[in-house]
Order: C-alpha cells, then sequence, then structure tokens
C-alpha cells in the first residue's frame, strides 16, 4: 500500500472527471493528457411508473436467527481486524453504518466488537451508540495512553474505563470529543497507539472516519485498515465525493484496498428513486461488492440508536451487509 507521507495535497473541485454510469467501462485517461473539468454525467430517469416500491417494512422470511450469513459472522477471523468507513463528504451516514455494522457484527458474535468515533470534529458516533455510562472519550484515554498501555494482562479492564457501551450491550464504543483542540494530539504515533490497544482487546474495530483526506490521522487509520466501506447515499455530490477519493486512493497506491472495498448504500427516504440502480451498476465497477441498506423510521430523527427498535427488514439488511463485508477477511 502506498505511504502516507507521500499523500499529495488535492481538492475534489473542480471537477477533474466523471465516468458514466450502467456498465460503461471506466475510461484510464493517459497520465500525460489535460482533461477539462465536466460536470457528472448520468443516464436519462426512467418515467416515473417505474419508481422503485417502497422497501417492505417486514418480510415473514427474514429470520434472524436463520440469516445466512451467521456463520461466516461468528468465525473465528485469526486476528483484529480493522474496518474503515470512509467519504470526505458529510452527510452519507458514515456514522449510521459505523454504529448499525458494528451492532449487526456484535448481535451475531456476542463480544469483540467496538465502534470507535475518529472524526476530528465533533462527531457525534459516542452520543447515537452509547450508553453514556460516563463522559470519558478518547481525550481521556490519549492523556492516560502510557498508564494503559502498561495494564498488562488488565488492559481490557483498564481499557474498559474508557469505553461505553451499546444500548443492548452487543459492542462497545469509543467516543469521539467535543473539543476540536483533540485533533493537534491525534498524529500518526498516537492514533497507532490507540488502535494497538483496540487490537489487542478486541476483534473488530469499526472506525468512524472525518472528512478531511489530508489529515494524518485519516491517512493513518486507511493505511491500517483490513477493509474499507464506502458510505454513500443515492445522491449524485455523495456518490461523486466518494469516487473521487477512490481515484484518490488508487493514486496513492491503494489499488488492493479500493479493489476490496466494499460500497454501502443507504436509502434515507421509503422510496429509493433511481439513482440507487445506477450506483449499484457504478460502485460494482470499482469495489469488491455492493450492500444496499434500507430507510428505516427510527433513524431519522438522528436520535440514538437502538438496533434492536428498528424493523426486522432493516436488521436482516444489516446482518446481510455485515457479511459482505467480511467476506473480505481471509485467515
Amino acid at each position: 500500500m502506498g505511504s502516507i507521507d507521500g499523500w499529495s495535497a488535492r481538492q475534489p473541485e473542480p471537477v477533474p472527471r466523471w465516468r458514466a454510469l450502467l456498465g460503461r467501462n471506466r475510461q484510464r485517461e493517459d497520465s500525460a493528457a489535460v482533461l477539462e473539468p465536466s460536470p457528472p454525467h448520468y443516464p436519462a430517469a426512467p418515467p416515473p411508473q417505474r419508481q422503485p416500491a417502497a422497501w417492505p417494512a417486514n418480510d415473514p422470511d427474514q429470520d434472524l436467527d436463520r440469516h445466512p450469513a451467521l456463520p461466516k459472522l461468528r468465525r473465528d477471523l485469526g486476528r483484529a481486524r480493522v474496518v474503515a468507513f470512509v467519504n470526505p463528504k458529510g452527510g452519507v451516514h458514515k456514522t449510521t453504518a459505523t454504529v448499525l455494522t458494528a451492532a449487526a457484527l456484535g448481535s451475531a458474535r456476542g463480544s469483540g466488537v467496538i465502534a470507535w468515533d475518529d472524526n476530528e470534529l465533533r462527531g457525534t458516533l459516542g452520543l447515537r451508540a452509547g450508553t453514556a455510562r460516563h463522559a470519558r472519550t478518547i481525550r481521556h484515554l490519549v492523556a492516560d495512553l502510557a498508564e494503559v498501555e502498561a495494564a498488562g494482562v488488565q488492559l481490557s479492564e483498564r481499557a474498559d474505563d474508557y469505553l461505553r457501551h451499546s444500548s443492548d450491550g452487543s459492542f462497545d464504543v469509543l467516543a469521539g470529543d467535543e473539543d476540536p483542540k483533540l485533533a493537534r494530539q491525534l498524529d500518526p504515533q498516537t492514533v497507532l497507539r490507540v488502535l494497538d490497544i483496540l487490537t489487542r482487546t478486541h476483534d473488530i474495530i469499526c472506525i468512524d472516519t472525518g472528512n478531511n483526506v489530508e489529515s494524518p490521522n485519516w491517512r493513518t487509520i486507511v493505511s491500517s485498515a483490513d477493509q474499507l466501506v464506502v458510505t454513500s447515499v443515492p445522491r449524485e455530490d455523495a456518490a461523486f465525493t466518494a469516487d473521487w477519493m477512490l481515484d484518490l486512493l488508487e493514486a496513492d497506491g491503494y489499488n488492493e484496498l479500493v479493489a476490496n472495498a466494499v460500497t454501502l448504500l443507504s436509502c434515507p427516504t421509503p422510496r429509493p428513486g433511481p439513482l440507487l440502480d445506477d450506483l449499484v451498476t457504478h460502485f460494482r465497477s470499482r469495489t469488491r461488492d455492493v450492500a444496499v441498506v434500507p430507510y428505516d423510521p427510527a433513524l431519522e430523527p438522528g436520535s440514538a440508536i437502538k438496533y434492536s427498535e428498528l424493523r426486522t427488514s432493516t436488521r436482516y439488511a444489516w446482518l446481510t451487509a455485515a457479511g459482505v463485508i467480511i467476506d473480505g477477511f481471509t485467515r
């Protein structure tokens, strides 16, 4: 994989290129060619009568206890695995995806899963995922890092002092902090030390990343990830930013990580538009697989996420998505 030290400063605007969707081959530009900026191009929308139907609230065949992904979700992974949820654009369900993937994995495995809010500027994962049994965050862990590292065989118990737990206890949470000055402390060495603790105490670490691809913190997490999950909603701007990020990663030598990535498309409304099918087709050409998860009214307020209170169809879909993600882990 590419070195984080060699990341060149680039911005997604103006638009350098955009590939048409629906099965067109990606156009590899010659390195010497100069491409004029052009707006995104999408195929014409189908007639209104072809609008996809609303996602069913429940399906009697969706028995969570017999979900076909459960055996692989429960298998021994051989070592701790790091899953990074990425997209530089805000509002693309990174936090929701991190929480619900951790919840699906935790509900299947019973323990060993943690969600870390590594958004450097006031991430909300701690508020949405964990019970507030204390007010400690990543800031407190960083302040006591040397002491925690020296805990030896008591590491799990000592680290737990800084963690919150999900409402149903299926996964742990390392909450972000509201102090923007903390970003200065999260240098690559510190991030790696925190990650080392989490990989020694948990089997799967789901990380909600920030939006700055030039941040040393963001680059360190990407360089350490076993699996990327590219989150998006069916909107042109969200999809463009995800596509641009994948171009950036490939340009910096992360071809294998991109090829093995999973694209996770979340539906913020009960009736996904025709663009959803276009994006599924497009991102299947860019990443290993695509998972689509439905709208759920319980998620709309943006408040605390309680996995057990979601529709059966929603939880079934997140178990499916977690199975797609875990397919990338080999012994």
